[in-house]
């Protein structure tokens, strides 16, 4: 079963309040995304532990319903 790309963004923004999230489906079948989250809270901390963050945040579903995840991270400029 596929993920909506708005239950993707509640999953991330839940976790990471102060985030600005855009999802895209890159294939149009819902299993594949591109998602770009930039936060303050990742401000000093390096790339793979802002990813790690989106990932905690998505608790479990990749690999699963959400099947690939093209993820972009940064912090407010």
């Amino acid at each position: 079963m596929a993920m909506a790309a708005d239950e993707i963004a509640g999953l991330i923004r839940a976790s990471i309040p102060d985030a600005s999230v855009e999802i895209t489906d890159l294939a149009g079948d819902g299993d594949h995304y591109a998602a770009k989250v930039v936060s303050e809270s990742f401000r000093g901390i390096s790339r793979v532990k802002q990813h790690q963050a989106v990932y905690a945040a998505l608790g479990g579903r990749m690999g699963g319903v959400l099947h690939a995840l093209q993820l972009t991270t940064g912090v407010p400029t």
